[in-house]
């Protein structure tokens, strides 16, 4: 045993990188959807539904209830292919004091909606953010949301399959509100889309909000079962029997059939 521990130090200045990460039990990035098909109060409702799901004993318990006792998360706000602003850079969590703070950083944020819609762009994005970030996590997540599909960018399942690829999971919060620009921009069974075009890895699932008084709740519970590991007792994946494959490329028909009324999100 004395050898091996010798062994590992002395392979250490091999591997730098390793010496400077912090293990811990989740790296988690939160990606939210900002674009213009969301008005100012639906943005604050987003940013206090996260602060909420943090502050919550579930989620403080669920942190503080893992192997190590400590997750790594960053807060993303996305649009556009290349339209990504982070919030809350990446830091570790292993307290309710913690995510207080995080909590507070998100609610003092008061920037505007950004547009298009690039869930390949986002996803992207948030694989990249991993490298280097200080931390090495039994488990890598991306946590999106969003309320409609893919309109700019490369096409969503490739941008999927590269992300899986790495060994990062991708689970769904798809925002199935109701609005002046629904009839344009989003879908009726938006969840059907993120469950076959967007999610994906051991235990992915999606968990859709129906109206945004439901969106707090849906955050926190969401949270919950990201950080402690716990598969979905309700996954909500809707996988239907027998129904044909969502057309993952209905965003970008969607985008060239309505850009002429220029309201875009």
């Amino acid at each position: 045993m004395r050898y091996l521990i010798l062994l590992a130090v002395l392979l250490l200045p091999a591997f730098p990188g390793l010496a400077d990460e912090t293990e811990v039990d989740l790296e988690l990035v939160l990606a939210v959807d900002v674009s213009r098909s969301m008005s100012d109060e639906e943005l604050a409702i987003q940013r206090r539904g996260y602060a909420d799901a943090l502050n919550s004993p579930q989620v403080v318990a669920a942190i503080t209830g893992g192997m190590l006792g400590r997750v790594a998360i960053t807060y993303v706000e996305w649009a556009g292919e290349y339209s990504q602003r982070v919030l809350v850079p990446w830091r570790m969590l292993s307290s309710a004091g913690d995510a207080a703070e995080m909590a507070a950083e998100i609610l003092a944020a008061d920037a505007p909606g950004l547009r298009r819609t690039s869930v390949s762009g986002a996803l992207l994005y948030a694989a990249d953010s991993f490298q280097d970030n200080g931390f090495r996590g039994l488990r890598r997540v991306i946590d999106i949301s969003g309320d409609g599909p893919n309109n700019q960018g490369r096409p969503v399942l490739r941008a999927r399959d590269q992300v899986l690829a790495q060994g990062i999971t991708i689970n769904g919060l798809p925002l199935m509100t109701s609005d002046a620009l629904s009839s344009l921009w989003g879908l009726p069974d938006l969840d059907l889309y993120y469950t076959d075009c967007v999610i994906g890895g051991p235990g992915a699932f999606v968990v859709p909000v129906f109206g945004w008084d439901q969106f707090a709740e849906a955050v926190r519970r969401k949270m919950v079962l990201e950080i402690a590991a716990q598969p979905d007792p309700d996954p909500l994946l809707r996988r239907v029997s027998g129904r044909p494959p969502y057309d993952c490329l209905i965003g970008e028909k969607m985008w060239e059939e309505n850009r002429p009324y220029l309201v875009i999100p």
